[in-house]
């Protein structure tokens, strides 16, 4: 009586087990997939996190090459007319060079003139050259990326200098692949000093000119437009000569030697065939003379 009623309870549980046992291979499989999509999404994403980083710093290491790889001696930046021209009584014609632990990407070099008129007063003028070279640096961007920044600093500096009055900034045509000019007064002892500086940007390099002039003595002052178009002019030579520096075979002495024409080597070769076609004729007949 019992075992139908037994049999019947234990065919409901097996129904009931077997009912739940494709609910947790779903729930299983469905948390496997999760668990490999997941797992797929994180491993793509790494992928391309890591190609993404090195990709980034490919191209961080790719810095364009800077133009110009040297510059010229700062004293001799300028022609002699223009050092005639802007400072005319310079007691040292070549310039007083400054210090610096490398020649090729900075420089400097000053002159100064003072043409005394007694009691007439006098006509002060200081010059000064710098320039400035940057390499292409895979931290620090390219060298022309470099110039500019400096550009932009020293432009800000000129326009922010201490006591300065009247300062004026505008920009210069015709000097590098961008010039400025800052003008202003400064008074020092009584005497106003009319202050000109050209920044200019050429390629990866910067070249500054700082010239300033003063009367002295109860003498005029300058003009500042004069002295302006002074500093302009050499601004541009300067510029010049930085480009001249980096020219293909500038400062190449073997240039300087007297080349062979091709006329010399062929009438060269012409004679030591000539030569050569006598040897062999002299050795014929000294050939011909034994055997006889």
């Amino acid at each position: 009586m019992h075992r139908p009623a037994q049999r019947q309870r234990l065919t409901r549980r097996l129904l009931a087990c077997a009912a739940a046992v494709p609910v947790i291979l779903v729930a299983s499989g469905c948390s496997s997939d999760s668990g490999d999509s997941d797992g797929a999404k994180k491993d793509s994403g790494s992928k391309a996190s890591a190609s993404a980083s090195k990709g980034g710093g490919d191209k961080a290491a790719e810095v364009q090459k800077a133009a110009y790889a040297k510059l010229p001696e700062p004293c001799d930046a300028l022609s002699k007319k223009t050092l005639g021209d802007l400072v005319p009584k310079a007691k040292d014609k070549t310039g007083k060079a400054g210090t610096s632990d490398d020649t090729s990407a900075r420089g400097t070099c000053s002159w100064d003139s003072l043409d005394n008129n007694g009691v007439d007063g006098s006509q002060f003028r200081w010059l000064r050259v710098s320039l400035l070279r940057f390499d292409s640096e895979a931290s620090l961007g390219s060298g022309e990326k470099r110039a500019q920044q400096s550009f932009t600093k020293q432009v800000t500096d000129a326009q922010a200098t201490k006591d300065a009055k009247s300062v004026k900034t505008q920009p210069v045509s015709g000097v590098g692949d961008q010039a400025t000019l800052v003008t202003y007064d400064l008074k020092k002892d009584k005497d106003t000093f009319k202050q000109q500086t050209v920044v200019a940007r050429v390629e990866n390099a910067v070249v500054t000119i700082d010239y300033n002039g003063a009367g002295l003595a109860g003498d005029k002052s300058p003009k500042a437009e004069d002295l302006s178009k002074a500093a302009e002019k050499a601004a541009k030579e300067a510029a010049a000569s930085v480009t001249d520096a980096n020219k293909a075979g500038s400062g190449d002495k073997s240039s300087d030697k007297p080349s062979e024409k091709p006329s010399d080597k062929s009438s060269e070769k012409s004679k030591d065939d000539k030569k050569s076609s006598d040897d062999k004729k002299s050795d014929e007949k000294s050939d011909d003379k034994s055997k006889s």
